[in-house]
């Protein structure tokens, strides 16, 4: 006699074990380098934390930096006074608002005239050097964050010189030839501030875009996540380690470089609950000097992938309307050389 059949209640994949897959690397998403600054100010010759920083910058374009030696205090301090910049009333930030055609003060999106959907408002300002700062905006920002930016530019303006050394260390760049590309160097600063959004799956912080400057140094004033960086096509969530800087390279960089590091697409989100506060400095080239790739980096087997170009001219074309907004635009339809034309 034969056995009746059972029902089928339908069928399902034959997967692996959610516990097994839990325990491998394919179920986590990569996570940002993290860089010690000690470990690689102490190696003489080129060690095991100069290669990671090298394979950060080369397949990364970004990474955490910790143990970078910025007194926690001063930190903790600018966090503070940027959280209360964006506490003052409206009164008070109309001093220290944007002009027209001007992209300095309060505002919105940096060089957006047609409005933006971007969920933030900012503030921007030339730090470095001193004499190109406007005389109505940084004498006026208020006591004590003031002095504590002041103070912070300097510490910024020290840490960026260091991984440029650094940089030019893992790439064999002599560290005259990188101080000689640096000139007097060239300072910014964009606090961000990300109010909660009722529907942030609609809108985001700041659209996806890569930075003009060579180095971006990002600190975040609060918990709140929201920087993602695309790697191999994929938007990847950085949660920012306690005391430690993400460091992302630009545009300018990839030029210097020769195309060897390259500025990678990221962008911000924004939360319903929370607000976000974030504090990037931009460093690059003073504005007399030029862009280009680095004399040690041009051989006959590696030519010139970029021109060479003046620091404001570069600035001008860059933030132009025809290239602003569009990640490397500039950098790919104007700089680079056509006969050597590379995917980016």
């Amino acid at each position: 006699m034969m056995e009746p059949e059972e029902p089928k209640l339908g069928s399902s994949l034959l997967t692996e074990s959610v516990k097994e897959i839990a325990t491998t690397e394919r179920y986590f998403q990569p996570e940002l380098p993290v860089i010690d600054l000690n470990k690689l100010l102490s190696e003489e010759v080129k060690g095991s934390e100069l290669q990671k920083l090298h394979l950060a910058c080369k397949q990364w374009g970004f990474f955490q930096l910790v143990n970078h030696g910025v007194g926690m205090k001063l930190v903790e301090d600018v966090k503070r006074g940027a959280e209360e910049l964006f506490k003052l009333s409206m009164e008070e930030k109309k001093k220290l608002w944007q002009k027209p055609g001007d992209m300095e003060g309060f505002g919105g999106t940096l060089g957006s005239k047609e409005g933006s959907s971007d969920w933030v408002d900012l503030f921007y300002i030339l730090t470095l050097p001193t004499h190109l700062r406007k005389q109505h905006l940084f004498p006026n920002i208020p006591l004590p964050f003031r002095e504590n930016l002041e103070d912070y530019c300097i510490k910024m303006r020290e840490l960026g010189i260091k991984i440029f050394v650094l940089i030019g260390k893992a790439l064999g760049i002599e560290v005259r030839d990188i101080k000689e590309s640096l000139g007097e160097g060239g300072q910014s600063i964009r606090i961000n501030y990300y109010p909660p959004c009722p529907q942030p799956e609609t809108v985001l912080g700041l659209k996806p875009h890569t930075d003009g400057s060579a180095l971006t140094i990002l600190l975040q004033a609060n918990e709140v996540q929201g920087l993602q960086i695309n790697k191999d096509g994929t938007w990847l969530p950085i949660q920012p380690l306690p005391n430690a800087f993400i460091i992302s390279l630009g545009d300018v960089m990839e030029v210097m470089t020769n195309g060897i590091y390259r500025s990678r697409m990221h962008r911000a989100v924004v939360n319903s609950e929370k607000e976000r506060v974030s504090i990037a400095t931009f460093y690059g080239p003073g504005w007399s000097d030029s862009i280009g790739p680095a004399p040690t980096l041009v051989t006959p087997q590696t030519p010139p992938l970029f021109k060479t170009i003046g620091v404001a001219d570069f600035y001008k074309g860059y933030l132009s309307p025809q290239h602003f907004g569009k990640p490397k635009s500039y950098i790919n339809n104007v700089l680079k050389i056509q006969n050597h034309l590379t995917p980016t």
